[in-house]
């Protein structure tokens, strides 16, 4: 039975050969991981202040390939009517633990999105949390999953890729805002009448930050929260959007857990409707 196969019909068997040849590769060659998580603040005391507004600085001052503006100039009225709306609510998510929800309420609101297969799942993953080791380098959209490389078969972005490939999904690496903010545009412009759902790890600030772009485009989804050597401050913030990004970070395992639950769900589903 393919990889492909088997994770849609024994999704148990497949995680069971995913972990065994994980713990393999990490005998052999073992990428590098926090031994000890950092205890630091999602985001300071200080860029939390006016935040809302400094994010929207931000989208508009560091455009500079226009992501952004093209998506936006699709449906001016209808967009900036959104954006406002979204501004001027006190927050633009609503939170359960690591999960940042948008657009929905919860997880089982989300869970009962997942269930329209002719939904389109965009699953995006921020480039910090890829590995060091990682074959196609970090501060890019690139991964090559390559099944016989040591990094990519210890690799939770990788994994999740590989479990998804059967469920609609749209996979994005993520090197910057204004990245992601024009795929999605893309997405939403590419299938107007399809609805548009998302899973997106991020830092927590970010998460925070940018949420009101989604917001603008009317998409549901969740913002996984990061941890390990995050980005709390505009500072640190603005170097990682020039690839400067010397830490790592990490989804915790229950977290980790989650969200291939929510990515089998999916699977399920549009196995089911083929």
């Amino acid at each position: 039975m393919s990889k492909l196969k088997l994770w849609q019909k024994e999704w148990e068997e497949a995680e069971a050969e995913w972990e065994t040849q994980r713990q393999c590769a990490a005998k052999k060659r073992p990428i590098q991981s926090l031994k000890v998580l950092p205890k630091m603040a999602g985001i300071t005391a200080e860029t939390a202040k006016y935040l809302k507004w400094k994010s929207l600085w931000w989208i508009i001052t560091k455009d500079h390939q226009g992501e952004i503006k093209r998506g936006i100039k699709k449906r001016p009225f209808f967009y900036l009517k959104e954006l406002v709306h979204s501004l001027l609510k006190k927050q633009s998510f609503e939170r359960e633990g690591d999960f940042f929800f948008y657009g929905v309420s919860n997880l089982k609101e989300f869970e009962q999105q997942l269930q329209n297969p002719a939904a389109i799942l965009v699953l995006g993953f921020s480039y910090c949390h890829k590995p060091f080791e990682c074959p196609s380098g970090r501060f890019n959209d690139q991964c090559q999953n390559a099944p016989d490389h040591f990094a990519c078969q210890q690799c939770f972005i990788g994994k999740s890729l590989q479990a998804s490939k059967a469920g609609n999904v749209i996979p994005l690496l993520i090197p910057t805002v204004h990245y992601i903010g024009g795929k999605i545009f893309d997405v939403v412009h590419r299938y107007p009448d399809r609805p548009i759902l998302f899973i997106i790890t991020a830092c927590e600030m970010t998460l925070k930050m940018f949420g009101d772009l989604g917001n603008m485009v009317k998409i549901k989804g969740i913002g996984v929260r990061l941890d390990g050597r995050i980005c709390n401050t505009m500072q640190a913030f603005a170097l990682s959007e020039r690839g400067i990004k010397p830490g790592l970070t990490v989804v915790l395992p229950e977290t980790q857990k989650k969200i291939l639950q929510l990515i089998r769900q999916r699977v399920e589903v549009v196995s089911k409707s083929c």
